[in-house]
């Protein structure tokens, strides 16, 4: 489908081309006047979060979706996930939350790292739920929700093993107090965060049981200490489906939201768990409580030329050609995240439902595809970089595994002046 490109010109804002209006993505770049585009299925996102939801029951999902939604488009979704059973939305930074507000998002927000204190203000104003280990944003927040005449919840996080931001575990008794003697503040929540949930290595589990451990503990010495914590959370999407014992109150789940599920043990866990397969079932088929991929990459072929064997496509004249071929030019590259490294590890697109591999090293805006004797393609032909077509899928895990890298880069480097077309929208019925 061509629906959105072509839309628009240069300068003009982007958004999920399809979307209702309230679903508009800001910030994204211009580049809806050439055809290549990324599809977003929002009825994924709706589905995955709904499978997630289930499996952490009773916990409530809070949807991850930060990053600009891992590269999807934050406010659609956002409500998409909430469409699909998530109770409460996550964010890295103030300003990801203040766009969520602006579409009408009004679900709890949580921000998943302190915020400096200039943006305190404006985290408030947008009623965005802090997180907090620091004697100093305590205090900042307390005077700013003395300030607003508004008692706002915070929650605390503790640092049992990423040992990236969060309080020290010795810590953790003296900051609850602290939040307790501020009479605006009232402590919601207190989590932590898992590094090694998806390790494949007998380690990685010890690991992770010893952060859960030190995170009971601590949680019992604040109970123990008259100090309540009403809400508990440590699983990320791999703790959600292989540490059971993770889920406390809330998870929050990320890269599943989008389809994926990382590392295999993870993968053999949730398979475990259902009747069918982790990822790619679609309705209608077995199992399909599977994890569906919520973003396809595509362009439509733009040029076709027949060079002889011998000839070197690309920057760098890299690769011969083994033979006499079609070679067809694709308007998209390295600027809007197809990584150059792909061609060295041997990629391929899909063209007629085949895979055709690169002919040469990507470019910032172009590809080149060997389609070898195939005179059938044509300019107008759609190229899929990462989805379906015919009875062929490329993933963000096939990238992944030539990159040397994980599913989250793959989709989070989807570069910004991609459109976002929306496909599938959520049943409503089904939510």
């Amino acid at each position: 489908m061509t629906e959105g490109v072509g839309a628009g010109g240069a300068g003009a804002p982007v958004r999920l081309i399809g979307a209702d209006e309230d679903d508009d993505v800001v910030t994204m770049a211009q580049g809806r006047s050439r055809p290549a585009w990324a599809e977003i299925d929002l009825a994924a996102v709706a589905h995955n979060a709904a499978v997630l939801a289930r499996l952490a029951a009773p916990a409530e999902l809070c949807a991850v979706v930060k990053a600009h939604g891992y590269g999807h488009g934050g406010p659609a979704v956002a409500r998409a996930a909430l469409a699909g059973g998530a109770q409460r939305l996550a964010v890295a930074l103030v300003d990801e939350g203040m766009e969520l507000r602006q579409h009408g998002v009004t679900a709890p927000v949580l921000l998943l790292s302190e915020c400096d204190r200039d943006a305190v203000d404006t985290a408030l104003a947008y009623g965005l739920t802090p997180t907090l280990y620091s004697l100093e944003s305590i205090a900042a927040f307390g005077v700013a929700a003395n300030a607003s005449g508004h008692r706002i919840t915070v929650h605390l996080k503790v640092d049992t093993g990423m040992h990236r931001v969060g309080a020290a575990p010795e810590d953790l008794p003296a900051l609850a107090a602290a939040v307790a003697r501020e009479p605006m503040l009232v402590l919601e929540g207190v989590w932590t965060h898992l590094p090694v949930a998806d390790g494949v290595h007998e380690d990685d589990r010890t690991y992770t049981e010893g952060q859960l451990d030190r995170f009971d503990a601590l949680v019992a010495t604040l109970n123990d200490a008259g100090i309540a914590t009403p809400l508990l959370h440590a699983a990320n999407t791999a703790g959600t489906v292989a540490f059971p014992r993770a889920r406390y109150g809330m998870v929050r789940c990320g890269i599943g939201l989008y389809g994926y599920l990382p590392g295999e043990s993870v993968q053999r866990a949730f398979v475990a768990q259902s009747d069918g397969p982790a990822i790619g079932a679609h309705p209608g088929t077995p199992g399909a409580a599977a994890l569906r991929p919520a973003m396809s990459l595509k362009a439509r072929v733009v040029a076709v030329r027949t060079l002889d064997a011998g000839e070197r496509p690309s920057y760098g004249r890299l690769r011969p050609l083994p033979d006499r071929s079609i070679v067809a030019t694709v308007p998209i590259g390295y600027a809007d995240g197809v990584p150059r490294a792909l061609f060295t590890g041997g990629y391929h697109v899909l063209i007629g439902g085949a895979r055709r591999p690169l002919a040469g090293m990507v470019t910032m805006d172009q590809i080149v595809v060997d389609c070898g004797d195939d005179a059938t393609v044509r300019p107008g032909d759609e190229v899929v970089l990462l989805g379906r077509q015919g009875g062929e899928e490329i993933t963000a895990d096939d990238w992944a595994a030539l990159l040397g890298t994980i599913s989250y880069e793959v989709v989070c480097g989807v570069g910004p002046r991609m459109p976002r077309v929306v496909v599938n929208r959520p049943d409503p019925s089904s939510a």
